[in-house]
């Protein structure tokens, strides 16, 4: 029989050449290029990083059968140029996106509004940071001049991939040329006796030349598999061949190529997959296997992306590079017995985690469709999982640094794109913060900050971090039922509108009325006989009437409905202009529970010592505000300098951490006292130098003193989580009586 297959390879270099002469044709009956540019991006770093990217199956054709197939050039090559030789059978999206990346063309990609520019971070590839190393951006004035500018190139260590399409001495002058920047850099530094900045462009220029080996190596190296059918195949039998393809496949993914490798060794991974399912069915996703192998990795070796998953393998050595420079190579799993023990584990932490998530008294998911993120999952549950393996006496803390960075991730989108890296990095910086509490993660800065711009009103569809994480809070603080007055089970609560669907459809020309401010967990029972489709104006005084006015208020408080809020839900008749007072009054009170309960960390304290804590907070503010008026009337100098220096440092740490912080601000005296404790602000009233200004006000140094003494045995033994006793409790009710009547004096100091 006549060979109708031919099996092969082609080095990348000769494939980019027979993309550039146009020797590939798609025919009319497959698919549009539907590849995201974030896909094309992946492809990129498969090939850098050597991975094997399938095979390509091309039909050597002839202009007959270009004809009868109605042919048509790779998405962005000019459709009257080129010399036609393969049908593109299957591999179309991947040498369309190879063109796109290596070549350039001066078109946009499919369904977006400019042209697409790809690049290698060569800094970051050599440290290895293969995540964040590949990537592309759109084609503006800025761009424009970086591509037109080798050594903006250079100083940036940015690689445009187009180089490699080029063709001629463009690669190779290229890298010659990256390297002799950094070659005179050093030089420059060199002569200048500037031995930092030297060793920093020596680096470069070792890693310049390691890159242009790299990508020597890739080029004329790295090989693409396809199979060629004979050009004297008939037509229908190459049709024929095409619809088994795409009729049978399916996309694999990570948790098929590890089922494929562990078959060898006598591990049947779909069959454990099988076996665990059902204990995790709560969170409706496809992924969920891989989730499995993915905490088993983090837990392993803190990183979870495709690449690493592979060193789960029993026996897999991973090559692993010390501080010190020195390599070596590890064996994460032992053998077979190994891998099950850690899958168990895995499961077992999946388990515990989606329990805990859907508690209405720890993070209220209490279904599926209200968990902010499915894609946290995998490091929330090694994170709890990792908890478990510290002391007891540890816990009790570690467990408040994890809830304080589940909702700063919540309310910051933090895992609405690519996770891996996400979750990779927040597992190690996680550990970091629990051995050491000034090592917060930048995460929660940026959250105490961000969370006062967030705009709620535009949260209008259910399933998004942000309002699916307002739901979650309104169930952690026991929104009780309208109707019954009880904390309605899981199974029989969902959002319903406060003002309904119909009045908004009618008076409102945007879908504002479904936003998280006009909506709120209530039983379907209460929506549909107490609420339906009235008008607040109409169903509260119904039910103020029956019940009382104070019973619906505290009612509508646990549902972060002020009393402000209420008022103008009772308005009537009710306008469009109420609506947005209404939404923009409950915008102002879910702010104020998520500094109260999350950013300040009061969520699990009981009621009344979360007043307290409230309390003390205001007296703070206010001993803040009497130091600032003594000070500024020329008296800053006299600031305790021992303060001041502590004061400072913990700015600069700060600072470090997020770079948006204002400087300014904290340069001034209001922003330098709000880095001030309780007991620094004791220090500085009753200093020496400047208790004369203050005496006026509190009369007496040492009742002073034992108020504040009083008042910070209180505030330690709230935030810290440790038991107030009686008499602590009651000095430090007293203590906050007592700073009361003294702040609100008149006293002109």
């Amino acid at each position: 029989m006549k060979d109708a297959q031919k099996p092969d390879h082609v080095s990348l270099n000769t494939l980019i050449m027979r993309l550039r002469e146009g020797q590939f044709v798609i025919p009319d009956f497959q698919r549009e290029f539907e590849w995201k540019p974030w896909d094309i991006k992946e492809l990129m770093r498969s090939i850098f990083l050597d991975y094997y990217i399938g095979s390509l199956l091309l039909w050597k054709g002839t202009q007959e059968n270009f004809d009868a197939l109605s042919c048509e050039r790779i998405y962005g090559f000019p459709q009257d140029q080129g010399n036609p030789v393969h049908i593109v059978l299957d591999g179309q999206q991947r040498l369309t996106a190879m063109y796109y990346a290596f070549l350039a063309p001066d078109v946009k990609l499919p369904n977006r509004a400019n042209r697409a520019l790809y690049f290698v971070h060569v800094d970051k590839f050599m440290a290895e940071e293969y995540e964040d190393a590949f990537n592309y951006d759109w084609l503006t004035r800025r761009w424009s001049k970086i591509i037109d500018n080798p050594d903006v190139q250079y100083e940036n260590h940015i690689f445009p991939l187009a180089i490699m399409g080029a063709g001629g001495w463009d690669l190779p002058n290229w890298v010659q040329g990256y390297e002799r920047f950094w070659q005179k850099r050093a030089q420059t530094a060199t002569e200048s006796g500037d031995i930092a900045a030297a060793q920093k462009a020596e680096n470069n220029t070792d890693n310049a030349h390691l890159f242009g080996d790299h990508l020597k190596g890739i080029t004329e190296q790295y090989q693409v598999a396809y199979i060629e059918l004979d050009q004297d195949l008939a037509v229908d039998k190459v049709c024929d061949i095409f619809t088994q393809i795409n009729s049978k496949g399916i996309r694999l993914d990570a948790f098929d190529l590890i089922n494929a490798l562990l078959k060898p060794k006598g591990l049947q991974l779909k069959h454990m997959w099988r076996a665990a399912a059902s204990r995790l069915e709560f969170i409706e996703t496809e992924k969920m296997n891989v989730y499995i192998l993915q905490v088993m990795s983090i837990l392993c070796q803190s990183y979870c992306s495709p690449k690493y998953l592979y060193f789960l393998l029993p026996g897999q050595e991973k090559p692993v590079r010390d501080p010190d420079g020195t390599r070596r190579k590890e064996v994460l799993i032992a053998d077979v017995q190994d891998f099950e023990t850690r899958w168990n584990g895995a499961v077992d932490a999946l388990e515990a985690a989606i329990k805990l998530l859907q508690h209405p008294q720890e993070f209220a998911a209490i279904s599926s469709k209200y968990l902010p993120y499915v894609s946290i999952l995998p490091v929330f549950s090694a994170i709890q999982a990792h908890i478990r393996t510290i002391p007891a006496s540890q816990r009790l803390d570690a467990q408040r640094k994890a809830r304080h960075w589940y909702w700063a991730s919540v309310f910051t989108n933090r895992y609405s794109g690519s996770v891996e890296s996400t979750s990779a990095r927040d597992f190690m910086d996680f550990k970091v913060w629990l051995k050491d509490d000034n090592a917060e993660p930048p995460l929660i800065i940026e959250f105490k900050t961000r969370f006062k711009n967030l705009e709620f009103r535009k949260e209008t569809k259910r399933g998004t971090s942000v309002y699916n994480g307002l739901f979650n809070l309104l169930v952690l603080q026991g929104a009780r039922d309208w109707m019954s007055g009880n904390v309605p089970l899981p199974d029989d609560l969902d959002d319903h509108h406060i003002v309904p669907k119909k009045w908004g459809a009618e008076h409102l020309q945007s879908k504002l009325i479904d936003t998280i401010l006009n909506r709120t967990p209530l039983s379907a029972e209460t929506n549909r006989y107490v609420i339906s489709d009235k008008l607040p104006n109409e169903y509260l005084p119904d039910l103020i009437e029956k019940n009382g006015e104070n019973a619906v208020r505290a009612i509508l408080e646990s549902h972060s409905i002020s009393s402000a809020a209420l008022a103008i839900l009772l308005r009537d008749p009710f306008t469009p202009e109420d609506f947005e007072e209404f939404i923009t009054e409950r915008q102002r009170t879910f702010q104020e529970a998520i500094e109260t309960l999350l950013v300040k960390e009061r969520l699990d304290l009981p009621v009344q010592l979360r007043e307290l804590d409230e309390q003390i907070e205001h007296i703070e503010l206010d001993l803040r505000k009497v130091i600032e008026t003594v000070l500024l009337a020329d008296n800053q100098h006299l600031f305790p300098p021992h303060i001041l220096q502590k004061v400072n440092e913990r700015i600069q740490r700060a600072a470090k951490k997020n770079a948006a912080l204002d400087g300014d601000y904290y340069d001034t005296l209001a922003g330098k006292l709000e880095f001030c404790d309780l007991r620094e602000l004791q220090d500085a009233i009753v200093t020496k130098a400047l208790w004369p200004q203050f005496q006026p006000r509190f009369t007496n140094k040492e009742t002073l003193i034992a108020k504040f003494g009083q008042l910070a045995e209180l505030r330690n033994a709230i935030r810290h989580s440790r038991t107030a006793d009686e008499i602590t409790r009651k000095e430090g009710e007293a203590a906050i009586l007592w700073f009361g009547a003294i702040l609100d004096k008149n006293t002109v100091l």
